[in-house]
């Protein structure tokens, strides 16, 4: 499905946008026959840029097989909940330009987690039309019982995963995969920091970033 973002959207048309989607969102596994890619990604931020970094995981190595950063300018302000207008258009960039395969793509951020249930994990998975899991480190929307977060209706929206650091991760559902699929694969890519892929994506982005501010220094 091709979602196309207004250039100069508002805020106000951002949450109706994310409300007249929402309903499209697919909470049952649409999964590849056999994954054979685990697709990471995570954004930053620096001077008006954003940095939007995809990396292409093995499944079952959880090796790395390819890597892009995408840069373009930063269109959109900080919202809570609307991190989608601002991260969504050089992430799916990063993304397709990776030309990945018979994968699942993990975002690190909120899906159906989310106030309007869709968070950034679903626009991507609705905008790729790939089994999409959220992976965030913090909570945005619902309440804890136990390992679930749950909605005001009582509704499952997302899993707490424990890192062996101690710290929580909450997975919940972007697109075409069930809560239940989404934390079996995010337990199978975890190391002691958090999921495989998305951690690689965040070294991209980091490392792309200190470049750039060295090469600010030694101009200046």
């Amino acid at each position: 499905m091709r979602i196309k973002i207004p250039d100069n959207i508002t805020p106000h048309t951002a949450i109706a946008l994310q409300k007249r989607l929402a309903p499209l969102v697919k909470e049952t596994s649409e999964l590849p026959s056999k994954i054979l890619n685990l697709v990471g990604c995570d954004a930053t931020y620096f001077h008006g840029t954003t940095l939007a970094a995809a990396t292409r995981v093995d499944y079952e190595e959880l090796t790395l097989l390819g890597s892009k950063l995408v840069a373009e300018p930063t269109r959109f302000p900080y919202i809570p909940g609307l991190l989608a207008f601002r991260e969504a258009p050089p992430v799916l960039r990063a993304i397709r330009t990776l030309r990945a395969k018979s994968y699942v793509c993990l975002v690190d951020a909120h899906g159906l987690a989310h106030p309007r249930k869709f968070g950034l994990a679903c626009f991507v998975g609705l905008a790729l039309d790939r089994p999409t899991i959220g992976v965030a480190k913090s909570l945005l929307y619902g309440w804890t019982r136990g390992d679930r977060v749950l909605d005001k209706e009582g509704h499952a929206v997302a899993e707490v995963v424990t890192l062996p650091s101690g710290r929580n991760l909450y997975v919940s559902v972007g697109h075409k995969i069930s809560l239940r699929d989404a934390v079996k694969i995010v337990r199978h890519c975890l190391n002691r920091t958090g999921p495989i892929p998305i951690n690689l994506a965040h070294e991209e982005v980091t490392k792309q970033k200190w470049l750039i501010k060295r090469s600010n220094r030694v101009s200046s």
